[in-house]
This record gives C-alpha cells, structure tokens and sequence, in this order.
C-alpha cells in the first residue's frame, strides 16, 4: 500500500474523536478504487474493502458522492473483518479521492462535521483546478496513455459534477473509449461514428451537444445509467484546426446550467493538445515497439530449433509489439493434407494437428492474400477469434506456394495500419523460409525414427502366415515402440468381416471391456469412414468430429484411422487412440500409413499361402473322397458278384435239392420201418441206424440248400432287435457254456426300433454264434452287444458278435461269404451259414462287416438302417 505523508496521523486523530471504527483515504484511477493510507484496518481487512468498494453498486455510490460534492452513508455489507454498521463517505474537493469512515453506529452532528474539516483540509494539499494539464514527460504520464486520460477525464469531472463520463479518442472512423468514469461497462467500447446520428452531428458541427430527456435520439445514447426520469446528456468535441480527434459525453439526472457548459467549453478548449501530445506520444511509443520487432524476430525466432519454439518465440514477441493475446499461426503439412494450428490459450501455446478439409481457415490458404480488417463487425467478417474487432492475416509463402496463414486480431476496431501491415508481410517472408526448412527437418527426422521403429516391428512378422498372429504381434509391437495408448490391427476374414482383431497397448483391457462384445467397427463412425472410402483421419479434438462414436466405457480425445490396402481393395485398418487431446502429429499419420503399406504386403502374402494351404486341403480331400468311392465301387462290385454268384448256386442247389429230396425221404421212411421190426440185438441194427442218422443229415443239407435258394415269405415289422438277440441268447446260452465259453452280453437299452422279419435276424445272430463257437474249440470269449452307430449323416442299428477264438486269415476274408466255401471242411461244415446271413441282411438293405487277425479272434458286425 502506498500512504501519503501526514495523513495516517490526521485519520489516527480524527477516528479518535469521533470515535470512529476505522478511516481509509481512497483514489479512484483508472475505474479501480486504491487505498492511499488508512488507520485501524490491517492488511487483510484492506483487501477485502478493497473488493467491496469493486463491486459495481459500490462503485458508483462512491462516484456520486465524488460527483456530488456531498458526504453520504450506507450500510455495510456483512463482512467479518472490518465488521458491521455503516459507511460514511466525504469527498475531498477538486479530487478524484475520498475519505471513507467506518462506524458500529449513525455519526453526531459533530462527527460529521470533524470528518468534512478533514477533507477540506485534505484537499488544500492537492493541485486545484486551474492545474496545467500538459504531461510530464520525466514521469512518464505521456507514454501511458489511459492512466493520462484519466487524468484529463478526472479535471471535467472535478469541473462540473455529474453522474458519469467516459472520454474517447478517435481511431480512424470510430470512437474508443479510453477512459470512463462511473461507467465501468464502457471501457474499450469502440463507437461508429456513421452508425450513431448523434456522433455524426458532432463530427460535422465540431461543436457541443445537449440532449436532455424527451429530445430526439435520447434513447440512442451509449453507456449512460441515467433514471428513467429526468436527465441530461452533453457531448464535448475535441477539436485541433477542423480535426476531431475525441470526444468527452458527461451525465447526470439534473441539467447542466449554462455556467457550466461555459466552464466544461473553457476547459475544451485546452485538452485537445495535452491529448494530441499524449495519443502521439503512445503512437510514437508503439511504433519504436514494433520497428524492434523485426530486430528482435531476427534475434530470438530465427535462432529457435524447433516449430514449437519458433511459434512460441513469434507469439511472445507479436504480443508485446501489438498488445494482444488473439494471435494464431496455421501450417499446412508437407503433403497438405493436416494443419497444425498454433493458438495461445490462457498464455498457453496450444498445438493441434487437425485435417485441412472443411477447416474455416482454408479459403485464406486457398486465396493466399494479405488483408487487413479494420472493423469486422462493420465488414461482415468472422474471424478466429469471435470477439475480434479488427484483423491482420499474412499468408506464408515459401517458393510461390500458401504454406501457412499467421493471423493477428484484436478487439478494438481500426487497431491494425497500413505500417504494421507492410512490417508483417516482411517478418512473414522470413518466417516462411525459416518454417518450410525447420518443418523439414523435423518431418525428415520424425520419419527416420519412425521408419526405424517401424523396420522393427516388420522384422517380427514379415515370415508369419497366420493373419490372427499377424494383427496381434503388430498391434503389440506398434503400441510398445510408439508408446500408445491403444493400438488395433483388424484384417478381414475370407467371408469379409473384421473376426481378425489384434489390440495392445497400456489402455488394451479397459478397452476390450467397453466393447462388451460389440463390434469394433463403427460404419458410420471413424473406422466405418475409413473402411469404405479407403482415407487416413487424424483426429486430435475427437468432442469436434461428427465421425467419432464414443463406446461404453472407452472415450477417446485422439485417434488416427488409416486403410490397409492392396491396391483399391482394402484388407484391413489400423487405429491407434489416446485419450489424451492432441496426442498425435503429422509424423504419426505418416508412420502409420507405411506401415499400413508394408501389413498390406504381409497380409496379402498370407492370404496367397492360406489360399494355396486351401487349395491343398481340398485337393487331398479329393483324393480321400475319390479312394472311398472307388473301395465303394470295388465294395459293391464284390456284393453284385457275391449276390450274382448266390443266385446262381440258389438255382442250382434249388433243383439238386429237389432231385434229392425224395430219394433221401424214401430212404429215411425206410430206415425207419426196418428199424422198428429189427430186433434190438440184431447185428445189423448199428449200420441201419448209421443209414438213417446219414440220410437225415443229406436231409438237412438239402433243406438248408432249399432255404439258401428259397426267397421265402418276408415279414417285416418295427421290431426290438435286442428281444431278438435275447431269444438267440436263451436258446445257445447252454451250448455255450458246455463248449467252455464266456458271454458277455451288452444291450443298448435305448435302441430304436428298426423294421426287420425277427426270425430271419435270429437264424442271422444263430449262425454267427455257431460260427464263433466253431472258431473257439478250446473255449474263450464271446462278446455280444447291440449298439446305435452313424455312417455318412445316418443313423444305424448294430448287431456285434465278437470271440476270441483262431480268426480269419486276410485271403479267406475275401471268400467266407461265397457258397460252399469253408475253412472248417474236416468238422462237417457245409460253407452255407455266413451266405445265408449275408442274404438275409443284404435284404434288409443292411451290411456285414467282418474285422479279424489270425491267431487273434474275430468281430461281425451287422448294421441296419433305420
């Protein structure tokens, strides 16, 4: 805090016999109010008054008491520190300053008056009003140039008291406002003088105006905060020769008397040159600022060793020089496809890498011409920044070509000359060079590391032929070497759909689980764009994109979507995303799209391989098919002949069968007749029974001979194969045991009914029992099960009968079916049993399989169709 000499103590005496709570001396400069000195109040409780006496209700309390020239009392806003009860407020005369008294409690008549003989003599320490108002240039004053306005501004206000002011100087074809007084709002409002009769009226007259309420155009005055009843407005021009060069507008609720305006007239007519000096001062001021800039640019920028900090160093230095933070720089990639935007936010340098298409910046690329807006609001002009006034846009232009755009606005209209103008295409001209070389060599550098890391990752899957195990150990590797957040590799499949992912990176599990086993290609989102147009995105603002879908879990503020293409036909895409903004640059896009380049090659070279492993599998199971048909074809060829050969002996055995039928029932009969009458000690008795037991066996031979040749009756019906197995069980189960034999029986309970003539099943199981039995003459095992089997896409019933008995040696295998054919010749086998079961099950449209090793048993297997 600064405090003037003598004053504490005039405060300490004076809130000791008023009994005051505190006293400060307050100075408003520059519409902010300043504590000069105060008693009884310590820092903290300063600052906060200092806060309450900012707000815009207080303020102008205080200007109108100032205004005023009368003391005046409120209450105090509850506050801990400097307490309750009421403000008192006594203006010192001829000044811009005012004792301001605290109190728990109204102040007597006497109080009151000790605080205005304090402010009377207060003010005889301060210049009066008859002060020169030329600046001093030792001070300083002259090349600050809104605190001297103030000061011009605060002796019409000490002149004549009103309820406001703000005075202006003129720029061009608009007023604006530099200084203000009680109108906070105002302050670098800039004021068309053609779009405001009133203005235009001053400007043609060069002479005062008073309007008061009721009068034309009343309503069209600015910034004022006049009652709605009563009030008085006055204009006053400052004038040097027949120039305008600024204005000063007064108001209050009371009109101003003729005295007055004589005085405030007086007192215009000696501003005009104290502003002139002040304004020329400051313009002078500016422009030895911005004739350093480009001695400062050739020092400072062409010495920077990266974009950044070139961008950086040219945007410190443009704001010094132009007094503005609205500032950008666009730069267009070598290959014009991105723009890295430079802005300051907030005194920050923020960089993005965004997409030239639809960028509003794009028609000053394409146009590549200087422009200087001198108001925007007045042409119709949009700028960068929305609350730009004024605007100065310089191409960059390296070789003939638009490489960038560096734009310069600010808020004030008319704030850019013809001089900055020329001294920007200069500084532009060099900053042009300066970037194009710098750009690149880092663009040459970002590649080399890139194409290094990028050789890396090919070394790892050039030689794999599996996509799967491609994509993922890519994704892998592009994550770890390029530090990403989430990589994703997905290749189509041969039925066209993404089903060959491959996803890494420090970010890969949160992101898997957002998927919930959604899709990861999003056709109308960014992935979706790239797969069906084949274009690279880069996105580093994704909350601007109308592309990007966000999933459940998973919201990325950065991603990059290239195509892996052969060609025109696109194979797959590579996303990488951040949820960092502005996680990307150029070099990343491009790295992205060699390797895209380089996967393209891998990919398609794994589907050759795939294709031909393809074409191999199919080939081989072409020939698996076509030596099954042929062992079908020899199989069936077998059976023909086998049935051809069945039905030839049928024929035969048919009318051998017949031919001995007869003789061999004469001889039975006969047999039997002498038999009876022979006597039971008769030495020819054992040779007659010989003749009778040898004629029945021809009969059987015969009788089998006529059921071998015989179609007989079919009776077919759904029938449980197992009830049949158990009656052939029954019948054989004594026979096998005698003959030293072990059964095991297993029985499909669950075996569907199949249609068969029940009997002809049991001579079936009966003959192949027998069979087994003959085989094991020394005795063993028998297994005998029923089971379901399936055989090319259809259900069959089994019947198996399994022993362990000599086998059957592979040459015989190709016979046993056959007519007469036998290997147990010496042990009365007639070589009919295994035909007439292959008969019967042949006509049941059913197979016998045999399965036997010599030495090692036999298996029968006979399958029925459902």
């Amino acid at each position: 805090m600064q405090t003037e000499s003598g004053i504490d103590t005039q405060l300490k005496e004076a809130v000791q016999l008023t009994g005051s709570a505190w006293a400060v001396l307050a100075e408003r400069v520059g519409g902010v109010w300043l504590v000069r000195a105060s008693y009884h109040l310590n820092k903290s409780a300063q600052n906060e008054l200092t806060g309450i006496m900012a707000a815009s209700s207080t303020d102008a309390w205080l200007c109108g008491a100032l205004s005023g020239g009368h003391a005046r009392s409120a209450e105090i806003p509850e506050n801990r520190t400097i307490g309750k009860g009421r403000f008192f407020a006594f203006p010192i005369t001829s000044t811009s300053k005012l004792l301001l008294v605290g109190a728990e409690s109204e102040q007597t008549t006497a109080a009151q008056r000790i605080w205005r003989l304090t402010a009377s003599l207060l003010s005889g320490q301060y210049t009066p009003k008859g002060q020169t108002l030329l600046p001093d240039l030792q001070s300083g004053l002259a090349f600050d140039l809104p605190v001297a306005l103030e000061k011009v501004l605060g002796n019409f206000v000490q002149t004549v008291p009103c309820q406001g002011a703000w005075m202006a100087i003129r720029r061009g074809e608009s007023l604006d406002i530099q200084a203000e007084w009680n109108a906070p709002k105002s302050r670098g409002a800039s004021l068309l003088i053609d779009d405001n009769p009133i203005f235009r009226r001053v400007n043609r007259s060069l002479s005062d105006l008073l309007l008061t309420r009721g009068q034309p155009n009343f309503d069209q005055l600015p910034f004022t905060n006049l009652k709605p009843t009563g009030g008085a407005w006055i204009c006053l021009p400052l004038v040097i020769g027949q120039r305008l060069i600024g204005v000063v507008a007064m108001w209050r609720q009371k009109e101003f008397t003729t005295a007055e305006r004589g005085q405030l007239r007086e007192l215009t007519m000696g501003v005009p040159q104290t502003v002139d000096i002040v304004v020329t001062f400051s313009e002078m001021s500016s422009h030895l600022r911005r004739l350093g800039l480009l001695n400062d640019f050739v020092l400072t920028v062409s010495s920077a060793q990266n974009l950044d900090q070139i961008a950086r160093r040219m945007f410190g230095l443009l704001t010094r020089a132009f007094n503005t933070e609205l500032i950008a720089l666009f730069l267009k990639s070598s290959d014009g496809r991105i723009l890295r935007d430079y802005r300051l936010l907030e005194g920050k340098l923020n960089v993005v890498s965004i997409s030239v298409t639809d960028h509003p910046i794009q028609p000053l690329l394409k146009e590549g011409r200087v422009r200087r807006i001198s108001d925007s609001s007045r042409e119709g002009f949009v700028g960068i920044h929305r609350i730009a006034r004024s605007e100065l846009i310089v191409p960059l232009r390296y070789r003939g070509q638009a490489t960038g755009v560096l734009v310069i606005e600010n808020t004030q209209a008319e704030a850019f000359s013809q001089y900055d103008e020329h001294l920007m295409v200069v500084i532009a001209s060099h900053l042009a060079g300066l970037i194009e070389y710098t750009r690149l060599r880092e663009e040459a550098e970002g590649r080399a590391r890139s194409l290094g890391l990028i050789h890396e990752v090919v070394q790892q899957v050039i030689g794999l032929n599996d996509k799967k195990e491609v994509a993922s150990i890519t994704a892998e590797l592009v994550a770890q070497y390029f530090r990403y957040e989430l990589a994703a590799i997905l290749l189509l499949d041969e039925h066209n759909e993404f089903s060959i992912q491959g996803i890494g990176g420090t970010q890969a599990q949160t992101f898997t689980e957002s998927l919930g086993g959604e899709e990861f290609v999003v056709l109308e989102g960014v992935t979706g764009h790239v797969l069906r147009k084949g274009e690279s995105i880069l996105l580093n603002d994704t909350t601007q994109s109308k592309l990007y879908k966000p999933t459940k879990g998973w919201d990325a503020r950065s991603e990059i979507c290239v195509a892996v293409k052969d060609g025109e036909q696109i194979l797959g895409i590579i996303d990488v995303e951040s949820r960092d903004f502005n996680a990307f640059s150029h070099n990343d896009l491009i790295a992205m799209e060699a390797l895209a380049g380089i996967l393209a090659s891998v990919v398609t070279s794994a589907n050759q391989y795939q294709r031909l492993q393809e074409t191999v599998r199919q080939l081989r199971m072409t020939e698996t098919e076509l030596k099954e048909r042929m062992e079908a074809q020899r199989a069936a060829e077998t059976r023909l002949l086998q049935a051809a050969k069945l039905a030839a002996v049928g024929e035969m055995a048919a009318g051998v069968a017949h031919e001995l039928n007869n003789p061999l029932t004469t001889v039975t009969g006969f047999s039997e007749l002498v038999l009876e009458d022979l006597p039971e000690d008769s030495a020819h008795r054992q040779e007659l029974l010989m003749v009778l037991k040898e004629a029945r066996r021809a009969s059987s031979v015969v009788r089998r001979l006529l059921d071998f040749s015989r179609q007989g009756e079919r009776i077919r019906a759904s029938a449980d194969l197992n009830e049949a197995v158990n009656d052939v069980i029954a019948l054989t189960r004594h026979l096998i045991q005698t003959n030293n034999v072990a059964l095991i029986l297993e029985l499909d309970p669950s075996l569907p009914w199949v249609s068969i003539d029940s009997n002809q099943m049991k001579q079936v199981l009966l003959n192949l029992i027998h069979n087994a039995l003959q085989a094991m003459p020394k005795g063993g095992e028998m297994h005998v099960r029923t089971f379901l089997g399936k055989r090319e896409s259809s259900d069959w019933v089994v019947m198996s009968v399994q022993d362990t008995g000599t086998g059957i040696s592979a040459e015989d295998q190709s016979k046993i079916f056959e007519p007469f054919f036998t290997t147990k010749g010496n042990r009365g086998g007639t070589g009919l049993g295994l035909s007439v079961t292959y008969g019967i099950v042949a006509d049941h449209g059913g197979t016998i399989e045999v399965l036997s090793e010599a030495g090692r048993g036999s298996v029968f297997e006979v399958w029925l169709p459902l």
